[in-house]
């Protein structure tokens, strides 16, 4: 016997051999199929750039896991995605940044490995992602959203000159006609702020200039960072029957709401951020403070000494839901230092006053009776008139 010893894969038989390549064969092409099918659906992939933050959010049947990193010279977001596979409708965001996206110059989808989907997008300037998930809701199913936001922020003075950057936004309410709320309230909105800036000493900052959501408590602290002297929120909502119409105008209570409806109008209008999607977790102690904490008695009662001059104005104009102002939780009020009121213009889900809301004559009719309310409250009060914004 020859002393030599014989690597044990030399010692198989040809035949062994390919007996065990053979089973390894089939056990890979037989998990294959199990990978795909645990793959999560893609429903839709969005991009919605606005001038505070750039959204991107992929819509599917189930949870995703993800992981991120931020890369520098120059500027990127990587982000890797778990449980998925490469198809058109991820490759399909590519396409879909736009040019004048404030953050994002463009993006690049590939496969990373099995069941990761990497994503890298090339930035115009130093960002600060947020990135968090949202259960199904309305319409919507599973969505993991990521929120790019400037890392040095412009002044919100600064942004009262910025030009508007058209975007898709999940919509709020709809008529049955087809028409917007979203739509409506800006044009409202806007014919208002031309009319309040006819004034002296009056400068208007809208929420939003174009078509984006903005989360309640982004409003809110809006309001307070420019050192509003009022916060007015315009809406024309929806109720489940058709029937129900006519103008009205709340404030903020700080014992609950005034009536069923108006509590059942401030529960709606407070879930606006479950549709829009807000990453709760960001919020920090003063701001979860502002949002939660009630607002002081002095607030509330200018708010309704606001609430009845424009209450009085809008009667003018459209048949009014209550003939007195109402009161109950809504989040959007909750500024503890500035009058603040929310109108309901009129009830899109009539369809008569559909029509109206969608008339111009009406918006610029509205638009006045909220400005003569404005100014009416403003005279008598001028001590509260800081003469820097309204």
């Amino acid at each position: 016997m020859s002393g030599k010893s014989v690597p044990k894969s030399e010692s198989l038989k040809p035949t062994a051999r390919r007996v065990v390549l053979k089973s390894g064969a089939t056990l890979l092409l037989s998990l294959l199929p199990v990978r795909f099918a645990n793959a999560a659906q893609i429903a839709a992939v969005r991009i919605w750039p606005a001038s505070d933050y750039t959204r991107v959010t992929l819509e599917t049947d189930s949870k995703l896991k993800s992981s991120h990193f931020l890369v520098t010279d120059p500027n990127r977001l990587v982000v890797e995605i778990e449980g998925v596979e490469l198809d058109t409708k991820l490759k399909s965001l590519v396409a879909k940044v736009q040019p004048n996206d404030p953050y994002i110059a463009q993006v690049r989808v590939g496969q990373n490995r099995p069941g990761v989907v990497r994503m890298v997008f090339d930035l115009k300037e130093e960002i600060q992602p947020q990135v968090f998930t949202l259960a199904p809701v309305g319409d919507y199913r599973h969505r993991l959203v990521f929120d790019l936001y400037p890392a040095h922020p412009v002044d919100p003075i600064a942004e009262l000159l910025k030009r508007p950057r058209p975007a898709t936004a999940p919509p709020g309410a709809v008529g049955r006609g087809g028409n917007f709320e979203k739509n409506v309230v800006l044009a409202i909105a806007q014919r208002l702020k031309s009319r309040l800036e006819q004034q002296p000493n009056t400068r208007v900052m809208l929420t939003r200039d174009a078509d984006y959501f903005v989360p309640l408590h982004v409003r809110v602290q809006k309001a307070r960072k420019v050192q509003a002297d009022l916060f007015v929120s315009i809406h024309a909502d929806a109720f489940v029957e058709p029937t129900a119409r006519g103008s009205s105008v709340f404030a903020l209570s700080e014992k609950g709401a005034s009536s069923t409806a108006a509590r059942w109008l401030a529960n709606k209008e407070n879930a606006a951020d479950l549709i829009g999607g807000i990453n709760i977790s960001t919020k920090n102690q003063q701001l979860a403070s502002v949002l939660l904490d009630l607002s002081t008695t002095a607030q509330i009662n200018d708010s309704l000494k606001l609430a009845k001059h424009v209450l009085g104005e809008i009667g003018s104009i459209n048949r009014l839901h209550k003939p007195q102002v109402e009161q109950a939780g809504f989040a959007v009020l909750k500024a503890p230092d500035i009058p603040s009121i929310l109108v309901e213009t009129a009830f899109i889900s009539n369809p008569e006053e559909e029509a109206k809301l969608t008339d111009e004559r009406y918006q610029d009719q509205m638009a006045d009776a909220l400005a003569r309310g404005i100014r009416k409250y403003l005279q008598k009060h001028p001590s509260l008139n800081r003469g820097r914004m309204t």
